[in-house]
């Protein structure tokens, strides 16, 4: 009768419903429920502000979700901060690696709506070792969060040889995910990560130490670039030549 275009309905405790051509539920979860005052202006609200930060109804619904878990675990008529939001979404998406792996174009659209410092980094991350995760625990601290770009099997190969990578993009990915450190994993497929920092235009470039002194790919479009030194005697290739060492012995 309306000639509606979308219809969100809040569910009380089990959340919302989006019906567009079709219905999705957006189950809720809460630290704890002290007061459902004003969830509903909550909800109207922060759906608001996500749809005119050019998100798609299904991204607000979520995000608007999360707000109103945020103002019923408070007393009374209460408020959501942004940065609220983003730590409620954070703690109940931490055993969600999925949710960390994204696309070029569902990273854009996150972005839209948080007002954080964003730091990017990059590189291929075959084999996981120490370094990497003191190198990345490092690049985390300027910024509010870290988004990795993390080269194709084939950016790989082109850079590396045939005979790399060793593990799989979908299992490098994954183990990213797995760091507290890292915030979102996107993938990109050209030899360098230029394309994908014009998409997400990060606050922040970081680089590994061996870049000291040279021209860093995205260091003209982010608004600061910096980097961090490697941990001695820790990579890939040493890692590599040891285990055919052990296995030719």
């Amino acid at each position: 009768m309306l000639d509606l275009q979308y219809v969100l309905i809040t569910l009380s405790e089990a959340g919302m419903a989006v019906f567009a051509e079709s219905m999705e539920h957006i189950k809720t979860k809460a630290y704890e429920v002290y007061d459902v005052t004003g969830a509903g202006d909550t909800v109207i609200a922060a759906l608001a502000f996500a749809l005119a930060a050019g998100n798609d109804i299904f991204s607000a619904a979520h995000f608007a979700n999360s707000a109103a878990a945020v103002v019923v675990s408070k007393v009374g008529s209460a408020t959501a901060t942004p940065e609220e939001i983003f730590s409620y979404e954070k703690h109940f998406t931490t055993h969600a690696l999925s949710s960390k792996i994204v696309t070029p174009q569902k990273l854009v659209q996150l972005l839209r709506s948080r007002h954080q410092k964003v730091v990017f980094t990059n590189g291929c991350f075959d084999i996981l070792h120490a370094g990497h995760v003191r190198y990345l625990h490092e690049a985390r601290k300027p910024g509010d969060l870290l988004i990795v770009g993390l080269n194709s099997d084939n950016s790989v190969r082109r850079l590396k040889g045939n005979e790399r990578p060793i593990n799989t993009w979908e299992d490098r990915a994954t183990i990213l995910a797995a760091l507290e450190s890292v915030d979102f994993v996107v993938g990109f497929d050209e030899d360098t990560p230029y394309e994908l920092i014009k998409q997400i235009r990060p606050d922040i470039l970081v680089k590994g130490g061996d870049y000291e002194g040279k021209e860093i790919v995205g260091s003209d479009i982010a608004k600061e670039t910096r980097t961090i030194a490697f941990v001695d005697n820790r990579s890939t290739t040493a890692l590599i030549d040891k285990i055919q060492t052990l296995k030719n012995a």
